[in-house]
């Protein structure tokens, strides 16, 4: 059997409509990565999240087919739990570089690439997000509400779920934030965005902008085998949902923004209140009332 040539490109927006035919001819399947710019150490540049999420992805569709969406690096963050997280992790800060948005913009314009992807026809879609707390399961949430509506078979995940297992090849989840994972991670994927000479000579109790404690324990080669990982785990889950794909299914059901719009507003809206990136809090304790982060910590009640 012969070996297919690895493309010359999987980015969207980098290939020419006749290279998005052929790659969407050999593979219909669209990879929608989500990130944020947030703080992620001293060692990490700050769009770790959508910088891993992406590179994940083109490396998925590289070896195994599709194309890559844009990169959306506008995210959940500063609101309720969020808030409270980063009073503790972040700090005071005057200027934390978020690219934040509340979950209703966020979710709506997830809304949007879905009714996109669907309109042009793919057959299946990953949802790949790179940045954590309990956005993903929101994520999991909408796709859930949503799926009923389009014949595109979809799955939504935090990069996490895929990288088993893991650091420490222990048959847990790869998670966590700006430690020994995501920094290794990121050191495989985008080695230009890490610089582990600016972590701090010793880990203390000061937040350090949210860098994790075991983040001194990074390795690039170990990166290198969580992503490995991520790709095979990806490839599985594509060829899952591409088998399901039914083109007997009735016909796009969000092919107008008024369609999208009366989905958001009957089936979606309705839900949001029960999304957790909608909770006022999590497990921490609110902001005190000076903090940077107090404004934002009461999430408005969306009806």
């Amino acid at each position: 059997m012969s070996v297919q040539p690895a493309p010359r490109e999987v980015r969207w927006e980098r290939m020419f409509p006749d290279e998005l035919e052929a790659a969407f001819a050999a593979c219909p399947l669209v990879y929608l990565p989500y990130g944020l710019c947030e703080p992620h150490g001293p060692q990490n540049a700050v769009g770790l999240d959508a910088l891993k999420a992406h590179a994940i992805a083109c490396h998925a569709a590289m070896q195994h087919g599709g194309i890559v969406a844009p990169v959306d690096a506008w995210h959940i963050h500063g609101l309720g739990g969020y808030a409270a997280w980063s009073a503790r992790r972040v700090g005071e800060v005057e200027r934390a570089w978020l690219t934040c948005v509340p979950p209703w913009v966020h979710f709506k314009n997830v809304l949007y690439h879905i009714r996109a992807a669907e309109l042009l026809g793919f057959h299946a879609a990953i949802l790949l997000t790179g940045h954590y707390g309990p956005n993903w399961e929101d994520l999991n949430r909408l796709v859930e509400l949503v799926q009923p509506h389009v014949a595109m078979r979809m799955y939504a995940l935090p990069d996490f779920e895929a990288n088993t297992p893991g650091f420490d090849n222990d048959g847990h989840s790869g998670g966590d934030h700006a430690g020994k994972v995501e920094t290794s991670l990121l050191w495989a994927l985008e080695p230009e965005c890490v610089d582990i000479s600016r972590l701090p000579a010793e880990p203390g109790d000061a937040p350090h902008f949210a860098m994790g404690r075991n983040a001194r324990e990074s390795n690039r080669l170990t990166g290198e085998r969580m992503v490995a990982d991520e790709v095979r785990w990806l490839a599985a889950k594509a060829a899952e949902l591409l088998a399901a794909y039914d083109a007997a299914r009735p016909a796009v059901q969000l092919r107008t923004y008024a369609q999208a719009e009366h989905l958001w507003d009957t089936v979606i809206r309705p839900a949001l209140p029960s999304f957790r990136t909608m909770q006022d809090l999590w497990d921490d304790a609110p902001p005190p009332e000076d903090s940077v982060w107090y404004e934002n910590w009461r999430v408005p009640k969306i009806s």
